[in-house]
C-alpha cells in the first residue's frame, strides 16, 4: 500500500508540473551570470584617492563630485557606490540620485557599464599605460520633501561622503586611503570630525588623508550662521542655524549640555574618540536628522531648540541618544553587523543591544544631566510602557528579535497597521528590557551593583580607541553574569527571542512605579501632540488624528478598528457637528459610562459613510505614579552620578 501511495503521489506531482496547453515557448534554464565584483580583502590599496565635492550650488542642491583614483594596470576596474548605510542598518543609500557619470584617463573617455546584478557597481575598462582614472558625477539632492530628506538650502547643507563618492572593490574600506576636499559657498563655515590639512583657501578646504571607512563616518555640515559651543576639552557642539538668532543658547542651557558629557564619561569610564563633534542643525528648511558616527553625530531639529528650550522637550533626547552611540554601536558593535565594506550585507540581529540599550541610556543620561527633568523622563517611560502594554497587539505573533529585520524589510515606510505589523520595536521595547535588567542587578546584589557596572565593563575599555570591538549574544550574557550572577541567557531569550504577549514592565512596576491612565495627559504627552500636530487617542478608542482630520494611526482590534476606520480615513463630522480634535475629545468624554456610540461622518477616497465608534471609557492617558515609600530602583537609575 505504501508503494502504491508513493507512486500515485509521484505521478500526481509530475502531472501538476507539466506545462499548460498553449505554453509552447519555454526556456530550459534561466540566464544568469555571476557579478564579477572582487571580494573585499584586508590588504592596502595601492595609492591615495583624491576626492573633491563641490557643494556650492545650494540653490539647486546639486553636489558635483570629482575623484582621481590611482590604478596599477589595465583591465576591469570595479568601483562601488556605498550601498549599506551604517546607522541605517539597511541597503538604502540613494544611488538613484547619482547622475552624469563619466570616467576618463589621460583626458580620454573610458568605457563603463553598470553591473546588472549589483547596480551599485560600475565596471570601467582601463587601457594600458593608465596610472589614474578620473571619475565625475553629480549627486542631485532632494528639492522637495517627497523626494527624500532636504540636505541643501540657501543657508546650510548636510554633506555625506557616503552619498558623494565611489570606492574600489576588492579591499577592506579601512585599507583605502582618501584625501577629501570640499567646496562650499563663500562665507560659510564647515563643521566635521575631519581636520584640515592646512589653511583653507577661501571656500575650498582640503582635509588630512584618512581611510575610506573613517571618511564615510565623518560627514559635514556647512552654513552661513555658525557657532561652536565647547562642552569639554574634547567635545563641542558645532551649530549651524537658519538665522543668527537661533544660535542664542543661554549659559544655563549650555551648562546642561556640559553635564551630559560629564555624566556620559562618568558612566562609561572611557572616551572612544580623540575629539567629538555634535554636528547640530537648527532649521525649518533642512531635513531633520539623527545619525550616529564614531567621532561625531548628525543632529537636526526644528527652530526653537535653544530659544524655546521649555517647549523643545521632545528634541532634548536626540543628543544623549546619538552621543551614546559613540560607545554602543560604533565602538562596541555586534559581530554580525560589522562588515569590511559597504557592499557586504549587514545582519541586524543584535539591534536590541545596539539601539535598545542606546535608547535606554539616552533617557537615563538625559535625566542625569538635566536635558530632561526626572518627571518628563518618567512620563516618557510611561508612554513607552503603555505602547507595548496596551497598543502593540502584534507582540502576540511577532517576537522582538524579528523586528530587528525591519530596517531591511520595511525601510521605514509607512504602515497601514503598525500596531499589528510591528516596526523597529527593538528601540523602545528594548529600553524596557534594560530598565528591568538594572532592577534585577540592583535587587540581586542588594544595591551594590547596577547596570552602570555593566556599561563600564562592556563599553569602557581602551580609552581613546576609536576602532571597533565586536561582540555576540554570549558576550553580553557573560558580562552580565560577571557583574551579577543570574540566568541572563534565559531571561534575554524570553524577552527578545520568544513570542511573549506580556510586555517587560517589571523594571517599572517592581522598580517603584505603577502605570496608570488618567483623563488628563502629561506634559510629555501634550508636547508629543503639539510636535506631531495631532490628536492622540491611542488609549481612548485606538486612533490618532492629524490636524487635517485624517487618521494617521488605527490600533489593531481597537474600537476604531472595529468601526471600520483605517489610516488615511478623514473624519468630517462628530455627532453631526464639524470635526475638530476638541469636538472629538468632548464626544468621547460625553460617551463615558453610557451605551451611546460616537457617530462619525468619514470619507475614504470618494466614499462618504457614517460609522459608530463604540468607546465608553472616556479619555485615557498614561502616566507613572509612585507605588511605595522611599526611592525604588527606577529612582536610583535616573539619579545623577556623583
Amino acid at each position: 500500500m505504501r508503494l502504491i501511495a508513493l507512486a500515485f503521489l509521484l505521478a500526481s506531482t509530475a502531472a501538476i508540473a507539466q506545462p499548460l496547453p498553449g505554453q509552447t515557448s519555454l526556456p530550459v534554464a534561466p540566464t544568469s551570470k555571476e557579478a564579477p565584483v572582487p571580494a573585499a580583502r584586508d590588504v592596502p590599496y595601492p595609492g591615495t584617492i583624491q576626492l573633491t565635492v563641490d557643494a556650492s550650488d545650494t540653490t539647486r542642491g546639486i553636489f558635483k563630485v570629482h575623484e582621481r583614483i590611482p590604478v596599477t594596470g589595465a583591465g576591469d576596474l570595479v568601483l562601488l557606490y556605498p550601498e549599506w548605510v551604517p546607522g541605517g542598518h539597511s541597503p538604502r543609500n540613494e544611488i538613484r540620485k547619482v547622475t552624469g557619470i563619466t570616467f576618463t584617463a589621460n583626458g580620454q573617455p573610458l568605457e563603463w557599464v553598470r553591473d546588472n546584478l549589483d547596480v551599485y557597481a560600475f565596471h570601467v575598462k582601463v587601457p594600458e599605460g593608465v596610472q589614474a582614472v578620473d571619475a565625475n558625477f553629480q549627486f542631485v539632492t532632494a528639492t522637495a520633501g517627497n523626494q527624500g530628506r532636504i540636505v541643501a538650502t540657501p543657508d546650510m547643507a548636510s554633506i555625506q561622503w557616503l552619498s558623494t563618492s565611489l570606492y574600489p572593490a576588492g579591499y577592506y574600506t579601512r585599507q583605502i586611503p582618501v584625501q577629501p576636499t570640499v567646496i562650499v559657498p563663500n562665507g560659510w563655515t564647515v563643521a566635521t570630525a575631519l581636520r584640515p590639512s592646512g589653511p583653507g583657501a577661501g571656500s575650498r578646504i582640503t582635509f588630512e588623508p584618512v581611510n575610506y571607512e573613517v571618511l564615510v563616518d565623518s560627514p559635514m555640515i556647512a552654513g552661513a550662521h555658525f557657532r561652536r559651543i565647547p562642552l569639554s576639552d574634547k567635545v563641542n557642539i558645532e551649530v549651524i542655524a537658519d538665522t543668527e538668532a537661533e544660535l542664542a543658547a543661554s549659559p544655563e542651557v549650555i551648562a546642561i549640555h556640559k553635564k551630559l558629557v560629564e555624566q556620559a564619561v562618568k558612566l562609561f569610564g572611557a572616551e572612544h574618540y580623540d575629539h567629538y563633534d555634535f554636528l547640530f542643525t537648527i532649521s525649518d528648511n533642512l531635513g531633520g536628522n539623527g545619525l550616529e558616527h564614531h567621532r561625531s553625530s548628525e543632529d537636526g531639529v526644528k527652530r526653537g531648540y535653544f530659544t524655546d528650550w521649555k517647549n523643545a522637550g521632545r528634541d532634548r533626547n536626540l543628543l544623549p541618544h546619538e552621543y551614546t552611540h559613540s560607545w554602543n554601536g560604533k565602538y562596541r558593535r555586534a559581530a554580525d553587523l560589522w562588515t569590511p565594506d559597504f557592499r557586504t550585507p549587514m545582519q541586524d540581529s543584535m539591534l536590541w543591544v545596539y539601539e535598545g540599550q542606546t535608547q535606554f541610556w539616552g533617557y537615563v543620561l538625559g535625566a542625569r544631566s538635566g536635558m530632561l527633568s526626572k518627571e518628563d523622563t518618567l512620563q516618557a517611560i510611561a508612554s513607552t510602557a503603555a505602547t507595548y502594554g496596551y497598543a502593540t497587539p502584534g507582540r502576540q505573533w511577532r517576537p522582538l528579535v524579528d523586528t530587528t529585520n525591519d530596517p531591511i524589510i520595511a525601510s521605514r515606510q509607512p504602515a497601514a497597521w503598525r500596531s499589528w505589523q510591528r516596526s523597529e520595536d527593538y528601540y523602545s521595547e528594548g529600553q524596557l528590557i534594560w530598565i528591568d535588567v538594572d532592577r534585577i542587578i540592583r535587587e540581586q546584589s542588594r544595591g551594590r551593583k547596577s547596570i552602570d557596572d555593566f556599561a563600564r565593563a562592556f563599553f569602557g575599555m581602551n580609552d581613546g580607541d576609536f576602532g571597533e570591538l565586536t561582540y555576540n549574544f554570549d558576550d553580553v550574557v557573560n558580562t552580565l553574569n560577571a557583574i551579577q550572577p543570574y540566568d541572563w541567557a534565559s531571561y534575554l531569550k524570553k524577552h527578545v527571542y520568544d513570542v511573549h504577549a506580556a510586555p517587560p514592565l517589571d523594571g517599572i512596576t517592581k522598580g517603584g512605579y505603577d502605570l496608570i491612565f488618567t483623563e488628563e495627559p502629561t506634559d510629555w504627552f501634550k508636547l508629543a501632540e503639539k510636535k506631531g500636530k495631532s490628536t492622540d487617542l491611542t488609549y481612548s478608542g485606538g486612533l490618532v488624528v492629524d490636524s487635517d482630520g485624517k487618521l494617521s494611526t488605527v490600533i489593531w482590534d481597537s474600537a476604531a478598528f472595529n468601526a471600520g476606520l483605517t489610516v488615511g480615513t478623514e473624519i468630517l463630522a462628530v455627532n453631526g457637528r464639524e470635526y475638530s480634535g476638541g469636538a472629538l475629545k468632548d464626544a468621547i468624554t460625553a460617551a463615558k459610562g453610557t451605551q451611546q456610540p460616537i457617530n462619525l461622518l468619514v470619507k475614504s477616497g470618494d466614499l462618504f459613510r457614517t460609522v459608530s465608534l463604540n468607546w465608553h471609557e472616556g479619555l485615557k492617558y498614561p502616566r507613572l505614579v509612585k507605588n511605595g515609600k522611599g526611592p525604588g530602583t527606577l529612582d536610583a537609575l535616573l539619579a545623577p552620578r556623583r
